[in-house]
């Protein structure tokens, strides 16, 4: 072990072994949440403050349903270097005059709230204080966790790999063009590195603007660089290396390898030592319905995604002496959001889809103690359920307001009008989701979030949710017992 990792275990150490002294006080709970990619991670965080703070209907979460929560209030932050998640800006998007959806984020932040609340029974009746941390980060973070296990040869043949696959090849194809012309064995440059580097981030980027793509690959600050943009840390690319040739020192290979090193120094270690290794529990969302509508390749690409994600978690049942040095995330939900643009009908086949992407690798993290949970939600739910007919037949369909420039059956929609549409169905069994002639179609626009008036003594109320109290209830709901 090099004395690099030896320093960040120390590291990662202390600021456990000082999490720890500190919920001795006061417990705490230090809550994961990030999301692939168009999963509503800044929705799913904005609702969930929302709903605890202003009392939402919340029948599966016991501590709220059974009146044993007194008070839920924001409190400072901990981390003065993390920003604050913002919350009453997101809040006032959701459900102000305009009823927009919050620009989502693109880097960490976090809020914490004290949660006054009544134990439920034992030894230890009465009022105690919880506080949750929520931290929230881009998913495309989280897959980075992958790389620290793999050096560069490995990193760059799986890259080459899965642009050359037929759904990414178009997206990819500037890129693989001038990977053909670069010689991996040929003298180090620095131009030539920089070129390379910013072809593949296009490609990075036009994967990521795709609609229906639902997973991208690493390095996710490719993406988002912020102020280690242009550092050389951010400047490389995969190359086609020979299977038999290892980079060398003064190749071009040699000098992206080094840099894919410091990236994994630089961004991903920190990353993992400071916010992501001081987890306790975890939710990842995830827009299962556009792999779906996306097809075989896809939701492929979806399940390497989460395993991968799921690998990257230090997953157990803690002890206490590793909730003191190394503490384990106990529990992680996997979550399909916009459950609310299928009929009801439909929502336990989605959640079985989802159970089935993370099924192998949610079989390990259970056999080291973790509790792994699949299901199917709407943090705000957009749309009510209808009837329409069809011929002779009356169908189970959706109703709510597509945003201005949505088209539904040839109308374009101007924000202000609702439509009724029937999105399809999705398979009874979820493993013919990787059959490559069958394309699972759910036709379903974008919508508006939905108009909340207030109530009869003018308080506002959060927007109508499909499941959030279960997310909760999985989440939390021991710790509040």
């Amino acid at each position: 072990m090099s004395q690099d990792s030896l320093f960040d275990g120390a590291r990662s150490a202390a600021l456990a072994f000082g999490d720890s002294l500190l919920g001795l006080a006061r417990p705490r709970l230090r809550l994961g949440v990030t999301g692939l990619s168009r999963s509503g991670k800044t929705v799913f965080t904005t609702a969930l403050i929302q709903n605890l703070i202003e009392g939402g209907k919340l029948p599966v979460f016991k501590a709220a349903s059974e009146g044993r929560i007194a008070r839920v209030r924001l409190v400072p932050q901990p981390d003065p270097d993390v920003p604050r998640f913002p919350y009453e800006a997101h809040r006032a998007a959701l459900t102000g005059p305009a009823r927009r959806w919050p620009d989502s984020t693109r880097r960490i932040s976090e809020l914490r709230i004290e949660i006054d609340y009544e134990r439920a029974a034992g030894w230890f009746r009465g009022p105690a204080t919880l506080t949750l941390d929520i931290v929230d980060y881009p998913g495309e973070w989280l897959l980075d966790l992958a790389l620290i296990g793999q050096d560069y040869k490995a990193w760059s043949a799986q890259a080459v790999s899965d642009a050359r696959k037929a759904h990414r090849r178009a997206s990819a194809q500037e890129w693989l063009d001038d990977l053909g012309r670069r010689d991996p064995l040929g003298p180090a440059d620095e131009m030539a590195a920089e070129a390379a580097s910013d072809l593949f981030k296009r490609y990075l980027a036009r994967l990521r603007a795709d609609p229906e793509a639902v997973a991208v690959t690493p390095p996710g600050r490719f993406l988002m660089p912020g102020d280690l943009e242009g550092s050389p840390a951010l400047t490389f690319a995969p190359l086609d290396l020979p299977h038999d040739t290892d980079p060398r020192p003064g190749t071009l290979a040699g000098l992206m390898a080094e840099r894919f090193e410091a990236y994994k120094r630089v961004v991903v270690t920190p990353f993992f030592r400071e916010h992501f290794a001081r987890l306790d529990r975890q939710i990842v969302l995830v827009d299962a319905l556009a792999a779906l509508d996306a097809g075989a390749p896809a939701l492929a690409d979806l399940e390497t995604a989460l395993g991968q994600a799921l690998a990257a978690f230090q997953v157990g049942r803690n002890s206490w002496l590793s909730s003191l040095f190394s503490p384990r995330i106990e529990r992680v939900l996997f979550a399909a959001t916009k459950a609310d643009h299928i009929h009801h009908t439909s929502h336990d086949r989605l959640a079985a889809v989802m159970a089935h992407l993370v099924g192998r690798a949610a079989s390990r993290a259970e056999g080291a103690g973790a509790k792994v949970e699949s299901m199917a939600l709407a943090a705000v739910q957009a749309t009510r359920e209808v009837r329409i007919r069809q011929g002779r037949d009356e169908l189970p369909a959706i109703a709510g307001v597509p945003e201005a420039g949505e088209e539904v059956g040839g109308e374009i929609f101007d924000g202000t009008e609702e439509a009724a549409i029937y999105p399809g169905e999705l398979p009874e069994n979820p493993a013919a989701i990787f059959d490559p002639k069958a394309r699972w179609q759910i036709r379903a626009p974008r919508f508006r979030p939905p108009a909340v008036e207030p109530d009869a003594g003018g308080r506002t109320r959060p927007p109508p949710q499909i499941r959030l109290d279960r997310a909760l209830e999985f989440l939390i709901g021991d710790r509040l017992a």
